[in-house]
């Protein structure tokens, strides 16, 4: 015979951690300041995207330390791949 399963009815302070986090990032993201965005120059889009993001001299636009965003972006997408790989093997035990 098996048994629904009962809501956990414990501890409320996750609840008010939630919705205190929301709050806060709502608050940030309703009062952030968004700057004018520019053209890039004319010649290859690529290469001064590439010379922006890993803050070397010599490219037509100026660097704004891309290299942590990039790294970061990696190991995101590194650990969803991890996970979907996880999660398709499923139970073989």
């Amino acid at each position: 015979m098996t048994t629904r399963p009962r809501l956990y009815r414990g501890s409320k302070l996750a609840g008010v951690l939630a919705v205190g986090l929301f709050a806060f990032l709502a608050a940030v993201f309703l009062t952030a300041g968004f700057g004018t965005s520019g053209a890039f120059p004319e010649g290859s889009v690529t290469e001064s995207i590439g010379y922006a993001m890993f803050d070397l001299p010599g490219g037509d636009i100026d660097s704004e330390g891309f290299l942590v965003s990039f790294i970061l972006i990696a190991l995101v997408l590194d650990a969803a791949l991890d996970g979907a790989i996880m999660l398709a093997k499923g139970g073989e035990e």
